[in-house]
């Protein structure tokens, strides 16, 4: 009996339309894993920050094998600054990626950042909308990097644009753990000191040959991280399934910025066209128009039908349903008729 006064409650479409997003809700891991350096950059804006020499903000690029860290200061974050730090750093040190890995911002999504990413045949792949973490690399270097200029800056605060250099230099010398090493020493092979030149030489033509080596231990050593990292994140969500055609509502983010007082924080509902793999969703509004979320983002809406009242439904039957669009106040008598459950509706 309260298992059937369980599922007639939780149909409640006022009910529904209540309560937080849950961590327990975000879909299974899915971890980036590539092998060759330089083969896949995460790009995002850091700022704005205090007036620094004319500049507010920070371009940060990742490399996702050697994490290896890239970043230009600029007055502004739109699109001229992407193609500079592609045209004038990624481009002519580190050749051609395969993949870009960004937000949907203006500043990466536009016609001239997608035509010299079709020039040299890039792949640019989006976030989805209030999901950082699709880009979680990125988002983790901007901390330490934030956290670096954090300890150096002045008391102003506006010296932070000179001491950037210099805290990516200490970033790229500090050891990872996903990698057992540095950045630096991944890609160089070599420490960042000096040395005396004689037996530096000799060790350097031993380090040359243990490169690939070394490459491949902290290829191995990323991948163990990462499998455990997704064990134990999966181990604290709730298994969810969505197929096509489910009927969800979707949170409203906007809200957890702009609160409302006593405004629902989940809207629709809508329809699932698409589940795409690492968690993607693609709804349809009620127009038609599809549109691609996180599925943390949605949770299952049950729909009702009209019960009159002093109805009575049978305790086995599983095909019955609720449909109120209203927000009414029901109860549910517990007392058995007949072996059947009462439902009363007020």
């Amino acid at each position: 009996m309260f298992r059937d006064a369980h599922a007639f409650v939780s149909r409640c479409d006022a009910c529904q339309r209540r309560g937080k997003i849950s961590k327990r809700h975000e879909m299974p891991h899915n971890f980036i894993l590539e092998v060759e350096v330089f083969d896949c950059w995460g790009i995002d804006f850091m700022g704005i920050f205090l007036t620094s020499y004319n500049n507010k903000y920070i371009l940060v690029a990742v490399d996702y094998v050697s994490k290896w860290v890239e970043a230009i200061t600029s007055p502004t974050n739109d699109a001229s600054v992407v193609l500079k730090l592609f045209k004038t750093i990624i481009f002519p040190r580190f050749g051609v990626p395969r993949v870009v890995i960004s937000d949907g911002g203006s500043h990466f999504i536009n016609r001239i950042f997608e035509r010299l990413l079709k020039k040299y045949g890039v792949h640019h792949g989006v976030a989805t909308p209030y999901h950082p973490q699709t880009s979680g690399q990125v988002e983790v270097s901007n901390r330490q990097i934030k956290e670096i200029l954090e300890k150096t800056v002045g008391r102003l605060r506006k010296d932070w644009s000179t001491k950037l250099d210099d805290a990516l230099w200490a970033y790229r010398i500090a050891f990872k753990t996903p990698l057992r090493t540095t950045p630096f020493h991944l890609l160089y092979e070599k420490a960042c000191l000096n040395f005396d030149i004689n037996p530096a030489a000799e060790r350097r033509l031993i380090q040359l040959n243990e490169l690939n080596e070394i490459r491949y231990h902290a290829y191995e050593s990323s991948k163990l991280y990462k499998e455990r990292t997704k064990a134990y994140h999966d181990m604290k969500i709730i298994s969810r399934t969505f197929e096509p055609n489910d009927q969800v509502l979707l949170y409203n983010s906007r809200l957890q910025l702009f609160p409302g007082k006593l405004c629902s924080r989940w809207s629709g509902p809508f329809t699932v066209k698409e589940v795409r793999p690492y968690g993607a969703v693609v709804l349809l509004n009620p127009e038609g128009k599809e549109f691609i979320v996180n599925g943390q983002r949605v949770k299952h809406y049950w729909a009702h039908t009209e019960i009159p009242d002093g109805h009575i439904v049978r305790l086995d039957d599983e095909t019955f349903s609720l449909n109120r669009c209203e927000v009414k106040l029901m109860t549910v008598n517990k007392r058995l008729v007949g072996g059947n459950l009462l439902v009363s509706c007020k």
